[in-house]
C-alpha cells in the first residue's frame, strides 16, 4: 500500500468512525509532546504519564496540546503507560457526551480550570525568575541573547564625532545656567 493510500485510510478511520473506549481503556488529554512520539498526558485524576504513538498516526494525523484521545494502558511500561489508540475530535467529544460516557474531570469547566491553574504556575514561577534576575546588570541579559553565527557580526560603538557634540552641548547648557 503506497504512503497516500494509507495516509487517505488513517484519516478516514480517525474522522469517519465513532468508538466508545472498553474497560480498559480511558480518555486522557494532551498535555504537550515530548519528542520521539511520546506525549504527556493527564487522565480525568490528575495523573500525568507519558503515551507513544502508533506508528499508524505518525505522520498522518497531529496531535496538539489540549486535544482528547483513548488510551491503551501498557502494563509492563515503566515510563510509558499508554499508547494512543483513538485521537477523539469534536464530534466524538459530542458524541462521547451524548452517550454518558464523557469523563466528568474534563466537563468544559474542569478543562479551563486546570488550564487556568497550570498557566497561574508558570506565571508564578516566571515573576520569581524574573525577580532574582533584576540584580543582575545589562551586559549579563546580552550574554543570554541569541547569536546568529549565519550573518557578520558588527560592533556599534559611539564614534568620536558624536561625543564631541555632546560634550558641546553640555557645555552650552553650563555656559546659560551662569
Amino acid at each position: 500500500m503506497s504512503k497516500a493510500t494509507k495516509r487517505k485510510h488513517v484519516v478516514k478511520e480517525v474522522l469517519g468512525d465513532y468508538i466508545t473506549p472498553n474497560e480498559k481503556q480511558q480518555i486522557m488529554r494532551i498535555m504537550g509532546s515530548n519528542g520521539n512520539n511520546l506525549h504527556e498526558a493527564v487522565t480525568e485524576s490528575g495523573e500525568r504519564f507519558l503515551l507513544s504513538m502508533p506508528t499508524k498516526f505518525r505522520k498522518n494525523i497531529w496531535i496538539k496540546r489540549g486535544d482528547f484521545v483513548i488510551v491503551d494502558p501498557i502494563e509492563e511500561g515503566d515510563k510509558v503507560k499508554g499508547e494512543i489508540s483513538f485521537i477523539l475530535y469534536r464530534d466524538h467529544i459530542h458524541y462521547l457526551r451524548k452517550l454518558g460516557i464523557w469523563p466528568k474531570g474534563f466537563e468544559a469547566g474542569g478543562v479551563r480550570k486546570q488550564m487556568q491553574e497550570e498557566a497561574q504556575k508558570k506565571e508564578t514561577k516566571s515573576k520569581e525568575q524574573d525577580e532574582g534576575e533584576c540584580d543582575s546588570s545589562d551586559s549579563e541579559d546580552e550574554r543570554d541573547l541569541f547569536v546568529n553565527t549565519n550573518r557578520a557580526t558588527v560592533q556599534y560603538s559611539e564614534s568620536d564625532e558624536d561625543s564631541d557634540e555632546e560634550e558641546e552641548d553640555k557645555d552650552e547648557e553650563g555656559a546659560e545656567n551662569i
